[in-house]
């Protein structure tokens, strides 16, 4: 999953939000050296990509996609998925996603002092180009990917990759649907033994 659903299945603590959120570029046990409710989000993310790539729904997703896009097919489903969050945000949460995102982005400036280099280096261009309202569009998927694709050199290719967003546009919505639903009962499960 990409940024809006690690935040969004973290429940209501914002140091697990943001643990969550910074998980990726926290290698091996360097999280230990870190709040212990941070340390709970960057776990609870490593149980959230562990269960999203093994799962069958998931795997149905990258399958439309391995043949052009190869091993970045998961990198582009994750951000598939984020965009049907966001574009069906009022299902899940009875906040609205721009108060939602608002509130999370205060909190990284708020909690400045604990986040990773990684972190605070995207932090402003996240928060300038409202990336996680952005998922909402298909125009804004498509940017997000843009950028994506420049950072691996245009080698990824995925800014081409909407176009198979919108030619199977009904199948990924219902396979991010589906797998949602799982993933949510798995997170919460995740989230008390934490």
């Amino acid at each position: 999953m990409n940024f809006l659903a690690h935040i969004y299945l973290s429940g209501d603590n914002d140091l697990i939000k943001i643990g969550n959120f910074m998980a990726d570029g926290i290698r091996g046990k360097h999280f230990e050296s870190y709040p212990l409710e941070i340390q709970k989000g960057i776990i609870l993310h490593r149980a959230i990509d562990t269960f999203t790539d093994a799962h069958p729904i998931f795997r149905s997703s990258t399958k439309k996609l391995h043949e052009k896009y190869h091993h970045y097919a998961g990198v582009i489903v994750d951000v598939f998925y984020d965009h049907f969050l966001a574009k069906n945000w009022h299902t899940y949460s009875d906040e609205k996603l721009e108060d939602f995102v608002a509130r999370f982005y205060q909190s990284l400036q708020d909690n400045t002092a604990i986040l990773s280099e990684r972190t605070k280096e995207i932090m402003p261009y996240m928060i300038k180009y409202n990336w996680l309202v952005s998922y909402q569009t298909v125009e804004g998927i498509n940017r997000i990917l843009t950028q994506m694709d420049h950072r691996t050199k245009n080698e990824s290719k995925m800014r081409f990759a909407t176009n198979e967003l919108s030619e199977f546009y009904i199948e990924f919505e219902n396979e991010f649907t589906n797998f949602f639903a799982e993933l949510r009962i798995h997170s919460n499960n995740k989230i008390i033994t934490l």
